[in-house]
């Protein structure tokens, strides 16, 4: 092995890396803390720092390293290889777009994204239409400089997943379309249903307090990393910065609440990868589908049990007597795991969320395939509701401008949340064979054991392992939707029986 040549390669990209952090740090305090008539600055400042980014991980070194190590293959540590391949897969794709590319894809995502909030809160689609058109055309610009002119989606796919298709995405999900559905109905039919409008007047500092004492429980180093106010929840940075996000309603205190146990997931996930060498497949997560799994797991599966909601519910009530003293135990659990038509993905339940994404999916082939206009999409938008909801949503702010993803470009996102609930229930399993006695550290707020088990499975493994490869040896089964088909059932139907 050439070590000279290795240590050179992994220096040159834990320097991208550390760029990458900067540009994960703009983009936070851009939605965090930044001025409104700061915008045009902080678009110029994103661009200069992106086009930084893309000459570091182009520079024609890494790419005449990744040659010399490539040829000697055969003698390179299992980890060298692993470091090798994907930091081919991510050069290839960048070296082939323009150099121009980065520095205009970043003014406009902090372009977009200000139009978005600004179109959401006038719940006009007609003000965001534009952006979105411009990001569509270099998302398809991108894909034809990438070799993907015939498909453009299926890179969007594999930017998040490695090695996924929209083909192996819908030979997925297609199961979900006629399971979930079915099942929605069977729950909305129950006589048993969670009262409504119970929350009122919960204090947004207490709220912020019992959050942040349930997420230092969940084992979230604060001395790593903190917890803000944005418009959309949201987690970045890296081990040693995680930046989360969530929001607060009075009325709505599980909003705030399972948002950010949802976040943490992805913050834990993050601390726990090793730390170095930074920007590499030994330190990086393994794609979005596996950083979904995490949040997915934390917020449906352990915070949402019966045994966890035993250990917060007195906690809950300490902190919120007068709001909670009418409430029985059961109808905070129920409200906890409603079942609903709800328009709203980020608040949609584990059983309708599901759906949620698959109208995302269908939307974005339909509009890479030419087969749906931008102008078109807020009706496409609600047919697609009522279709798989079997509601409409009120307004455009209820349906097409709900979430952010499309203001950045992120097409091609939405699939990895259904596919990391695939991959949340299949590790529930093995995490309840592996810790029989499970529940009863959960009623104990004892969090650490699934925490560690996590660190084993999946975390130390970084991006060393191929998607498909990783799921098998954490979870012991192939990436399926009939273990979370299993789970909804197992959850809600004895619930609302």
């Amino acid at each position: 092995m050439d070590h000279s040549a290795y240590a050179e390669l992994l220096d040159l990209l834990e320097k991208a890396a550390r760029l990458g952090e900067v540009q994960s740090l703009l983009h936070w305090d851009e939605q965090v803390n930044l001025p409104p008539d700061s915008r045009d600055a902080r678009a110029a400042q994103s661009a200069t720092v992106s086009d930084l980014l893309h000459r570091a991980s182009t520079d024609p070194k890494i790419g005449s390293l990744l040659n010399r190590l490539e040829a000697e293959r055969d003698s390179l540590p299992a980890e060298a290889r692993a470091v090798v391949r994907e930091a081919r897969r991510d050069y290839d794709l960048l070296v082939r777009l323009p150099d121009d590319f980065a520095a205009r894809k970043a003014r406009l995502d902090s372009r977009a994204f200000h139009a978005w909030a600004e179109a959401r809160e006038a719940s006009d689609f007609a003000r965001f239409a534009p952006w979105l058109e411009q990001q569509l055309e270099m998302a398809r610009e991108q894909a034809s400089h990438c070799g993907y002119s015939e498909n453009p989606y299926d890179l969007m796919i594999d930017l998040h997943d490695p090695g996924m298709t929209a083909a192996a995405v819908e030979a997925l999900f297609t199961p979900l379309r006629r399971e979930l559905p079915e099942l929605l109905e069977r729950i909305l039919a129950s006589p048993v249903r969670p009262p409504e409008g119970i929350f009122r007047g919960f204090p947004v500092d207490r709220q912020r307090s019992f959050l942040e004492g349930v997420v230092t429980r969940m084992g979230f180093d604060y001395r790593r990393g903190r917890i803000d106010v944005s418009l959309h929840p949201f987690c970045s940075g890296r081990g040693t910065d995680i930046r989360m996000t969530t929001r607060f309603h009075p009325d709505n205190p599980l909003d705030s609440l399972f948002s950010s146990i949802h976040e943490t997931g992805h913050g834990l996930y993050e601390q726990g990868l090793p730390a170095e060498p930074a920007g590499t497949a030994l330190t990086i997560n393994a794609g979005m589908a596996v950083h979904e799994s995490q949040s997915r797991l934390w917020e449906n599966q352990i915070c949402r049990s019966r045994p966890a909601w035993a250990f917060f519910e007195p906690r809950f009530r300490e902190a919120f007597p007068e709001q909670l003293a009418r409430i029985s135990s059961e109808d905070l659990y129920l409200a906890i795991n409603a079942v609903s038509r709800n328009p709203i993905r980020v608040d949609a339940d584990e059983v309708t969320y599901n759906l949620h994404i698959i109208l995302r999916f269908d939307l974005e082939r339909r509009l890479f395939a030419g087969k749906l206009a931008v102008r078109d999409l807020p009706e496409a938008w609600n047919e697609s509701t009522r279709a798989l909801l079997g509601m409409t949503p009120k307004n455009d702010a209820e349906g097409v401008l709900q979430d952010v993803h499309w203001s950045g470009g992120a097409f091609g996102y939405f699939p990895s949340y259904c596919l990391g609930n695939m991959i949340a229930a299949q590790l529930h399993l093995a995490l309840r064979e592996s810790l029989p006695n499970l529940d009863a550290l959960l009623r104990e707020g004892e969090f650490a054991p699934v925490l560690a088990w996590l660190r084993e499975r999946v975390h130390r493994h970084a991006r060393t392992l191929p998607l498909p490869e990783l799921v098998r040896q954490a979870s012991g089964r192939d990436l399926g939707p009939q273990a979370l088909i299993d789970y909804l059932r197992d959850r809600y139907l004895p619930l609302y029986s």
